[in-house]
C-alpha cells in the first residue's frame, strides 16, 4: 500500500488505441501467427501503462497468460463474432485473477471495455482488482483460488443439459493446483465425459516470488491429469503454430475433458521481467508478481515494447504505430492515506507513516521464536506479504511452507499443536478465515492452540477487489467459544499482543492485520499493556464516545474527532483492540456518562466488536458503522468515502446523530 505518486508526463501513461489493434486485426494477407504476436505485445504495453496508472497489479502474470489470451479471444473462440450475452457462445474466464489486467486489455481491444474504464484500474468505479462478473467479457468471479475448474464444470454441464453449443474454457496458474478443489474437479468432470470443457494451465513455473517447485512442487503434471481421466497436451504458451495445433487436437475429443499444459514465462516481453533474468536479479526471488514499477522500469519496460510493436509493423508491412491515446486527467496516487487538508480552521491532519505494523509481527515472531524452541511457523506462499520472510531464513527447520492450500495448512497445524508445538498459521484473512473455517473448527474443537495470523484484514487495500477485502472473518471465527480475535493499532500493540498470544492466552488466538503502512502513528499512553477486554483512551470528549481499532480505523475515528471539535463537539475515542472479549465492568466505566456508545468497525456491521459490545451494554443504544454490503474497490480514500468510513464522511453522520449541524469540511 506505498504511495506511489506519478511524476510522468500524460503521454507516457498512455495506450495503443483501439483502432491500431483493429487495423492488426483486419489486416490482410499478414501471417496469422505474426498477427497474434503483435496483437499480444500492444496487450503488453497497455496492461503495462494500465498497471502503472492503478499503482499496483500483476505484471508477472498478465504477460505470461497474454499470448493464450489472445490466441482464445482473437482466433480460436466464437465469442468476438456472437457477443457475451449469446447463449452458444464459448465461455473463457481465468481462475487465477491475477493476470485480469492483461485479460482487461484484451477485452479493451475487442471494444468491450472502453478506454475510460481501462484508465481507472483498480479505481472506484473502474476495473476490479481481481475478475468480477459486473465488469462486461468477465464470465466468473474469480481470485479466490482454486474455483474455477468446478465454475468450468458447472457451465459445461449447464450447456449440456440445455442442449447448447459453446465450449468452456479455464485458464489456472501452476501454483494454483495446489489448492485441493482443483482435483475434485478434475476428478467429477472426468467422470461427467464434458468434452466440452478445457482447462488451460499457465506454467511459468513461479508463484509469488518463488518457483514453484521450492513451494509444493507439482511433479509429473502430464501423467497426473492423464491419471485422472483427462485428454492431455503441453506446448510452449507463447507458441500460436503450436496452441493452434494443441486447440485443433482438443476439438476432436469428444468424450472426456481436455487439459493443456502451456509452458510461459512469467513477465514475458519485458526482458528484465522475465523469469530467468528476474530471478537472477532478486537473488532467487521474482519481484515483479505485483505491484507497479517504478518510473526508470516502467520506462524501459514501456520503450522496450514500443520498440518492438515498430520493428513488427514494419514487418508485416503496417507502418508505423498510431501515437498513443489518454483520456480524462492524471489520477491521484493509487495508495496514498494522506488526509486531506482541512479547508477550515486547524491545521493539515498527518501523512502516511512508514510503520507497518505487520513488519513488527514478522520482527516480533523472531524474538518469540528465539525464547520458545516450539513455534513453528505456517505459510501458504506469502511470506513476502505476511512479512515472514526473515523468520523462513533464521528458523529454517520451523517454517513449514504448505503453498496455496489453506484447509491443508490448518490441519496441519492441528496435528502439530497436538504434539507440543505451538503453530502460528499465515495467510490472507478473506481465505485464511473462510476457506479453512471448517478445519479450523476441528482444530479448535480438539482443546489445541494455534495461532492465526489474519493478514490483510477490513476493507483497505481496496484495489483488489472484493475477493481480497476481508469483511466477515471476524464472524466467521467468534463463534467459537476458545477463539479470542484481536487487531493492534500500532506495532508496539502487534508485538504485545503477539506475545500475549503466544506466551499467556490459553485458547486459540486470531490477529488481525493490516498489511499497508498506517496512515498516522497511533500514540499510546507510557507504560501500555493490553488486558483482556479492555481498551485505552486515545483522546478525550465529552459528548460521545467511538470504539475503534487497527491503524485505518482508529486513523479515521481521530480525524473524525478532530472535524467535530472545531464545532464544539467532544468526541472520545478509544481503541479498543478486543473484538470479541469486552469487560463489562471495564465498558461500564467507559460509558457511564456518555448517552451515545458509537463503535467504528473494519468489517461486515454483522459479528465484530460492534456485536460484541451490543451484547455486553444490553438495553444500552450502541450505533455501529461498518462496511455496509459489498465492499467498494478502488484507493483507500474512494473505499472509505463509499462506505461513509472517513473521517468527513463519519463526522457528519456522527454529528447527525447528536442533532447538531454538520461540522465545516
Amino acid at each position: 500500500m506505498q504511495a506511489n505518486t506519478l511524476v510522468l508526463d500524460m503521454s507516457d501513461l498512455a495506450l495503443v488505441p483501439k483502432s491500431e489493434l483493429d487495423r492488426v486485426r483486419d489486416a490482410a494477407d499478414i501471417d496469422p501467427d505474426a498477427r497474434l504476436t503483435l496483437l499480444a505485445d500492444m496487450c503488453r504495453l497497455n496492461t503495462l501503462v494500465a498497471i502503472k496508472r492503478a499503482g499496483s497489479g500483476h505484471l508477472g502474470s498478465s504477460f505470461s497468460a497474454l499470448d493464450i489470451f489472445v490466441h482464445l479471444l482473437y482466433h480460436e473462440l466464437n465469442v468476438a463474432e456472437l457477443g457475451f450475452e449469446h447463449p452458444e457462445r464459448d465461455v473463457f474466464f481465468s481462475s487465477k485473477g491475477h493476470d485480469v489486467p492483461g485479460l482487461y486489455a484484451v477485452l479493451y481491444g475487442l471494444g468491450v471495455i472502453p478506454q475510460e474504464q481501462l484508465l481507472r484500474l483498480r479505481r472506484l468505479g473502474g476495473l476490479d482488482g481481481h475478475p468480477d462478473v459486473g465488469t462486461p467479457g468477465i464470465e466468473a468471479t474469480s481470485g479466490s483460488l482454486g474455483m474455477g475448474i468446478s465454475k468450468g464444470r458447472g457451465i459445461a454441464w449447464a450447456k449440456w443439459s440445455l442442449g447448447l453449443g459453446g465450449r468452456v474454457v479455464v485458464m489456472t496458474g501452476d501454483g494454483e493446483l495446489q489448492e485441493g478443489q482443483n482435483w475434485e474437479a478434475l476428478q467429477a468432470a472426468a467422470h461427467e465425459r464434458l468434452g466440452t470443457l478445457w482447462v488451460v494451465i499457465d506454467r511459468n513455473e513461479l508463484q509469488s516470488d518463488k518457483l514453484t517447485e521450492e513451494i509444493v512442487a507439482l511433479g509429473d503434471l502430464e501423467e497426473k491429469l492423464r491419471a485422472f481421466g483427462w485428454d492431455v497436451r503441453s506446448c510452449d504458451g507463447h507458441d500460436h503454430e503450436a496452441l493452434r495445433e494443441a486447440f485443433a487436437a482438443f476439438r476432436e475429443v469428444e468424450e472426456r475433458p481436455n487439459a493443456l499444459i502451456a509452458r510461459t514465462v512469467k513477465g514475458k516481453g519485458v526482458s528484465f521481467m522475465e523469469h530467468s533474468a528476474a530471478l537472477a536479479e532478486g537473488g532467487g526471488y521474482y519481484r515483479w508478481h505485483a505491484g507497479a514499477p517504478g518510473d526508470d522500469d516502467f520506462e524501459r519496460a514501456r520503450d522496450e515494447l514500443v520498440a518492438r510493436i515498430g520493428v513488427q509493423l514494419q514487418e508485416l508491412g503496417l507502418g508505423a504505430l498510431e501515437p498513443l491515446t489518454v483520456a480524462g486527467r492524471q489520477d491521484e496516487a493509487a495508495y496514498s492515506l494522506e488526509a486531506e487538508p482541512e479547508s477550515g480552521a486547524g491545521a493539515p491532519l498527518q501523512k502516511v507513516t512508514h510503520e507497518y505494523v505487520v513488519e513488527a509481527y514478522g520482527d516480533a515472531l523472531i524474538e518469540l521464536a528465539q525464547a520458545n524452541d516450539r513455534l513453528v511457523v505456517l505459510d501458504a506462499d506469502l511470506a513476502s506479504d505476511c512479512r515472514i520472510r526473515a523468520f523462513e531464513l533464521a528458523f529454517p527447520d520451523r517454517f513449514v511452507e504448505c503453498g496455496i492450500a489453506e484447509q491443508d495448512m490448518v490441519s496441519t497445524a492441528a496435528g502439530l499443536a497436538r504434539h507440543g508445538f505451538l503453530p502460528v498459521v499465515n495467510s490472507f484473512a478473506s481465505f485464511l478465515a473462510s476457506r479453512a473455517n471448517e478445519q479450523i473448527y476441528n482444530q479448535a474443537s480438539e482443546g489445541s492452540k494455534v495461532v492465526y495470523a489474519l493478514h490483510y484484514a477490513g476493507l483497505i487495500p481496496a484495489g483488489p477487489g472484493k475477493s481480497h477485502q476481508s469483511i466477515r472473518d471476524v464472524s466467521l471465527l467468534g463463534a467459537l467459544p476458545n477463539m479470542t480475535i484481536v487487531q493492534p493499532g500500532n506495532s508496539e500493540e502487534t508485538g504485545a499482543l503477539l506475545r500475549w498470544a503466544v506466551e499467556e492466552a490459553e485458547g486459540d488466538v486470531a490477529i488481525r492485520l493490516a498489511i499497508g503502512p498506517s496512515p498516522r502513528r497511533i500514540e499510546l499512553p507510557a507504560g501500555y499493556e493490553p488486558a483482556i477486554g479492555w481498551g485505552v483512551v486515545l483522546r478525550e470528549g465529552e459528548d460521545a464516545v467511538l470504539l475503534a481499532y487497527g491503524p485505518v480505523l482508529l486513523h479515521e475515528a481521530l480525524v473524525t474527532a478532530e472535524r467535530l471539535s472545531h464545532d464544539g463537539i467532544g468526541l472520545r475515542v478509544v481503541n479498543m483492540p478486543w473484538l470479541n472479549r469486552v469487560d463489562p465492568d471495564w465498558l461500564a466505566v467507559e460509558i457511564a456518562p456518555y448517552p451515545h456508545v458509537l463503535v467504528l468497525d473494519d468489517h461486515s456491521p454483522v459479528g465484530a466488536l460492534g456485536d460484541a459490545v451490543r451484547r455486553t451494554l444490553v438495553g444500552h443504544e450502541v450505533t455501529v458503522y461498518g462496511v455496509e454490503g459489498w465492499p467498494a474497490c478502488g484507493t483507500p480514500e474512494e473505499a472509505l468515502r463509499f462506505h461513509e468510513l472517513d473521517g468527513a464522511s463519519l463526522a457528519g453522520r456522527i454529528a447527525a446523530l447528536l442533532g447538531v449541524r454538520a461540522p465545516r469540511s
